[in-house]
């Protein structure tokens, strides 16, 4: 068990550096926009790889850091009914959700998409807009969103099976006001304590 919260760790630094940078990819496509629409109305000039460069900086953003959000806990959940279990009983559903919904989806995607990225790249395929870009750098984001997303699932699902077996803190906490990087760490802290003390608890 000590390995793979170990790996969960691992997954859950990789996935929060993500995040912490992929903000920037918003940032240069809101540059971008803006001195489109600069030039467009100054010069009376615009390129449709302006404005693909934008949806492709959107989709990278959108798709790498869906492993960061599932580390966060911000993708939408419903909870009317899932409030009023108990607190093993929704670590369950959580359990099961990642075993059968997730982890599936993730692999089909991969399945599906990297030939679909090999053909890309291997075509030199681009778009059919005069001026647009070629295709396969924004087509390189699923395989790599999806990948991240999956890695998330699996950090997620060790730390709930260590919560049931008692030598993890609860993955279902709330998280605090602090800023992602503190949050983190504080919980990668209290983790490693609490497998510190399981550790000396154990008989010899």
């Amino acid at each position: 068990m000590q390995a793979l919260l170990a790996l969960s760790r691992a997954i859950d630094r990789l996935n929060a550096f993500v995040g912490r940078y992929c903000i920037w990819l918003i940032f240069a496509a809101t540059v971008i926009s803006a001195a489109n629409a600069v030039v467009r109305k100054i010069f009376n000039y615009s390129s449709n790889a302006f404005l693909e460069v934008q949806w492709y900086l959107y989709a990278w953003s959108f798709l790498i850091a869906a492993g960061y959000t599932l580390l966060q806990r911000e993708h939408v959940r419903i909870d009317v009914l899932n409030s009023r279990l108990s607190k093993r009983t929704q670590v369950w559903i959580d359990i099961f959700g990642f075993l059968f919904f997730l982890t599936p989806v993730c692999i089909l995607v991969l399945w599906l998409g990297v030939p679909m990225l090999i053909s890309k790249f291997q075509s030199g395929e681009v778009s059919g807009n005069p001026g647009g870009l070629i295709r396969w750098p924004v087509w390189v984001a699923l395989p790599v969103g999806f990948a991240l997303l999956m890695l998330q699932g699996w950090s997620e699902l060790i730390k709930r099976i260590a919560f049931l077996k008692g030598v993890g803190p609860d993955p279902m906490g709330r998280l605090t006001d602090k800023s992602d990087e503190e949050a983190l760490i504080e919980a990668l802290r209290l983790q490693t304590e609490q497998e510190r003390q399981a550790g000396t608890a154990a008989p010899r």
